[in-house]
């Protein structure tokens, strides 16, 4: 079972991956990986499925798994600005994803380090030999080169006559660069503009910090300082201290709220470490705001007004199935108590052990249905081999903090128990009425469905009562992972879908009953 389970998993990510990066039109190299990986598993498996299990299993980790974790992490330390540390990450990522320009990151990401540091000079004679090239890496360098002179008129020609449409697009750092030159050259209207235009490309490049932070750049130009200190407090929490600063000032600032703003960035360019920070504080002393009053148009107060809303549903809807959950001490606390049951399996005779599952509690209808009540409680917390525990567990960890932060913390809990219990009560009747009062069942899967119903019904209430687009956007995600969860059922014959398909019922009911007018 478990080389089965594992094949399906791996095949199913990997599909569910080379779907999604050939309809973006963009990271090839993630396709040829994860359509290579897809194509030599299937093969080996018509071989031998154990081997199919080792071999793809190994590639899956080793170039799917692995540079998807490591991508994250530099992203986050270049967000951070910890150039240094991201470099040295990015040059052993690359020699597994050479591809999507991830061999030249660690150039980039040094002569940001320069920059950072005052080593100007040295930086821009690194950059110059790329200034004409229109490779990804010549962008960014050229970017580079007018970003640290603070040159935001000269990089918005730059980008008006030597970068196309097309192109500006598909890159999310040229995009909020592009949208903060226009800020800082004062054509707000422009930057408005542009966000409403670019909105869509920027949500679609997986990495939510260059949308968050366009955002910010429209906040704090428009003075909208409520906006920016709930962007700086929530989705870009991990920014660095000095910038977060930098920044509030920018909107307080542009609101005229903060009659000492002023003497505040020059004590902060005093401080501050950052070349390039000190660069761009001269510039905005500069070049002082102008009244937004008598500046914004009509159509950029529609659009200030449509963000500040985009803002409510994403923090609301948005969080579903996040690769970093936040604030998850019930949904941690549960992944240990299976754990625990995990370990007592393994101590009292083997977790594939029949007879051990049996006596620590294993659901058998027959058993259920003559008092043998604790085992509608038990068999969510047992499993079938460290594989069956482990997928378990990732699911766990990434659709039950969402639901957790939405219901809080007992009626998360309801719903979880009440999933996971009730289909194993459904689950014995069912098989009873089938004449087999003596089939086993173990795990948290359908507890699990049970937090992936109440999902569905949360988006749904959304979209319906509240026209949320990121609701819907996101409801079509889950709808699509129920489709790919039917599919794996069916695949693999040890896997139980009534069980998962009572799960997913009791999760949705319960949830609408909890929540009859959506959540606020």
């Amino acid at each position: 079972m478990s080389y089965y389970l594992l094949i399906g998993i791996i095949c199913l990510s990997c599909f569910a991956f080379l779907i999604r990066t050939l309809l973006d039109h963009r990271g090839w190299g993630w396709s040829i990986v994860s359509g290579g990986i897809l194509l030599i598993t299937g093969v080996l498996f018509y071989l031998n499925p154990q081997l199919a299990g080792i071999i793809g299993g190994s590639l899956w980790g080793l170039f799917l798994i692995l540079p998807l974790w490591g991508c994250a992490w530099v992203n986050q330390l270049i967000y951070q600005e910890r150039y240094g540390e991201a470099r040295k990450l990015a040059l052993c990522l690359r020699w597994l994803h050479p591809a999507d320009g991830w061999f030249e990151q660690p150039f980039i990401l040094e002569t940001l380090e320069m920059g950072q540091q005052g080593k100007i000079s040295e930086a821009i004679k690194r950059l110059h030999p790329y200034e004409t090239s229109i490779t990804s890496t010549g962008r960014n360098a050229t970017a580079l080169l007018f970003i640290m002179g603070a040159q935001w008129q000269e990089l918005l020609q730059w980008i008006e006559h030597h970068v196309p449409e097309r192109v500006l697009e598909e890159d999310a750092y040229l995009v909020t660069n592009y949208l903060r030159a226009l800020g800082e050259t004062g054509d707000l209207n422009g930057l408005l503009w542009g966000l409403e235009r670019y909105e869509g490309h920027l949500s679609k490049s997986g990495n939510p910090i260059p949308l968050n932070l366009a955002r910010l750049f429209a906040f704090a130009f428009c003075g909208q300082v409520d906006r920016v200190c709930h962007l700086l407090a929530e989705p870009l929490v991990d920014y660095p201290s000095h910038k977060k600063k930098f920044w509030r000032l920018t909107a307080q600032m542009a609101a005229g709220q903060n009659p000492n703003v002023e003497e505040q960035f020059l004590a902060l360019q005093e401080s501050a470490n950052d070349f390039m920070l000190k660069k761009a504080i001269a510039w905005r002393l500069s070049h002082p705001p102008q009244d937004l009053e008598t500046i914004l148009i009509p159509f950029s107060w529609q659009t200030l007004k449509r963000l500040q809303g985009s803002l409510q549903q994403e923090r609301r809807y948005g969080t579903a199935l996040s690769l970093s959950p936040r604030h998850a001490k019930v949904t941690c606390s549960l992944i240990a108590l299976n754990i625990l049951f995990f370990a007592l399996e393994v101590a009292f005779g083997g977790s594939k052990n029949t007879d051990t599952l049996d006596q620590l509690g294993a659901l058998m209808p027959y058993a259920l249905w003559h008092g043998e009540w604790w085992r509608s409680i038990s068999a969510n917390f047992l499993h079938y081999g460290a594989l069956h525990l482990f997928s378990n567990m990732v699911g766990l960890y990434f659709l039950g903090p969402f639901v957790e932060a939405i219901a809080g913390g007992w009626r998360y809990l309801f719903i979880y128990f009440g999933s996971g219990i009730g289909a194993m009560y459904a689950f014995s009747a069912i098989a009873i009425a089938q004449g087999m009062p003596y089939q086993r069942l173990v795990g948290a899967s359908a507890a699990i469905m049970g937090i992936l119903g109440a999902i569905l019904a949360i988006l749904l209430q959304g979209w319906l009562r509240e026209k949320s687009q990121v609701a819907a956007k996101r409801l079509r995600l889950f709808l699509a992972i129920v489709a790919l969860q039917v599919t794996f059922d069916f695949l693999i014959p040890e896997v139980s879908f009534l069980a998962h398909a009572l799960g997913l019922g009791l999760g949705f009911t319960i949830a609408m009953i909890l929540f009859p007018q959506g959540v606020k």
